[in-house]
């Protein structure tokens, strides 16, 4: 395949865009592509592939390309020492001096600090809380990867086996996922949200770590159950289903946007026992009704996002020591809120998708200490109740470069008698 003129020209207006950060790197492209709706699917898969592997390799891409590096070679400095694309396959679209240029730069080797090669700010490197460079290499090489694409069954539906066979038999490439029983890993990035099987509610699209955080919930039939930060409702679609679409289920969230999202989601997925309630905060009269009236509530908080650099790199540009700080004391908050929800016996979960340890274990040490109520239930039990052949000791911890999921973080508590 070679380059042609104005996908180059697409993939440096896009890159423009982007190196702003002043916006979602995923917002930013849906834009940019209903602006360009006549772009085709090719082209829209080697603009989006190559312009997020440079977000994920921004420094080194930075370096090759000199003190004030261009869009357009960015983009070419991507193409060729990412994405692997020889002189010829670019030839056509590169004028006399880019191809001297890109001839030189198939040599250069730039030299950088450990922030540099590893593509993570210095001080996200000091907040990992991790002595062994080379385990700080391992999990910045698993974020620099890009993100398999996984799913998560609807057994209300159907059973995984039966959707795999259906995906394998329309000549889709997927396989189980190693941990959660519910998942399946497609090869590729396919796109299917118009396939019959996601249409029909059978299944959606869900990160593996993400699927096992519902699991460890552990909702049942019957029970009432809390997603306290519901977000567009992936796992409050998990929970229900677990629960049979039995019980009550509240979907919360401060956001009308989100849980606007959720409904479509609802609608395919069968389910009848999900609540979405739009709250002001964390101490909304509506979560107060609830008051240790809940077997289980989960809290996903809100986070920074640093376990998500393999489908979310712009994010390491967008926080900063002191956006985590804020997001700190707020997560502390809505814990305390959440728990006050819990019935005596029932379950705690608070999770993020950071891989900081002052967004995870701190936080809930820190509640621990102040809540002699509740008690640590070790996750390798947990784990193990749901047949997941992993053990992550008391909290569930997933790493890209160990899990090839994103960066997780678990905990879940129990409201003592």
């Amino acid at each position: 395949m070679s380059l042609k003129p104005t996908q180059l020209k697409h993939l440096a207006e896009v890159i423009t865009r982007l190196t702003a950060f002043d916006r979602p790197a995923d917002a930013v492209l849906s834009a940019y592509f209903r602006e360009n709706a006549k772009l085709g699917a090719q082209d829209r898969h080697l603009i989006a592939e190559t312009a997020f592997a440079c977000l994920r390799r921004y420094a080194q891409m930075s370096a090759l390309c000199g003190p004030h590096p261009t869009a357009r070679k960015l983009a070419l400095a991507t193409l060729t020492r990412v994405r692997g694309m020889n002189l010829r396959e670019l030839e056509e679209a590169l004028s006399k001096g880019e191809r001297e240029w890109v001839i030189e730069l198939k040599g250069k080797t730039p030299e950088l600090d450990l922030a540099g090669q590893t593509e993570l700010p210095a001080w996200v490197i000091e907040r990992l809380g991790i002595d062994d460079e080379a385990e700080i290499r391992a999990l910045a090489r698993g974020l620099m990867e890009s993100a398999p694409l996984d799913l998560r069954v609807n057994t209300l539906k159907m059973k995984r086996d039966a959707v795999l066979e259906s995906l394998k038999a329309g000549g889709f490439d997927a396989g189980p996922t190693p941990y959660s029983p519910l998942g399946i890993r497609m090869k590729g990035k396919p796109a299917l949200n118009r396939h019959p099987l996601f249409l029909e509610g059978a299944f959606e699209i869900q990160d593996e770590g993400s699927q096992l955080l519902g699991l460890i919930t552990g909702a049942r039939r019957g029970e009432m159950v809390v997603d306290f930060c519901a977000g567009a409702g992936g796992k409050t679609l998990l929970l229900g289903a677990q629960m049979a679409s039995t019980g009550r289920l509240y979907a919360f969230d401060v956001s009308e946007k989100r849980l606007a999202n959720l409904k479509p989601r609802l609608a395919r997925s069968g389910l009848s026992n999900v609540h979405p309630q739009l709250i002001a905060h964390e101490n909304d009269a509506r979560i107060k009704r609830l008051a240790g009236k809940a077997d289980r509530v989960l809290v996903d908080a809100p986070c920074s996002g640093l376990g998500t650099l393999r489908r979310n790199p712009d994010l390491k540009f967008r926080q900063s020591p002191e956006s985590v700080a804020r997001l700190n004391a707020m997560q502390k908050n809505i814990l305390e809120s959440a728990a006050r929800l819990v019935k005596v016996g029932g379950r705690l979960v608070y999770a993020t998708c950071s891989v900081l340890p002052l967004e995870n274990r701190d936080v809930v040490n820190a509640f621990l200490a102040a809540h002699p109520e509740f008690e640590l239930v070790p996750m390798s039990a947990l784990l193990a109740e749901h047949k997941v052949a992993l053990d992550t000791g008391d909290f569930l911890e997933m790493a890209p470069h160990k899990h090839d999921t994103d960066g997780f973080f678990a905990a879940a508590l129990t409201r003592k008698g």
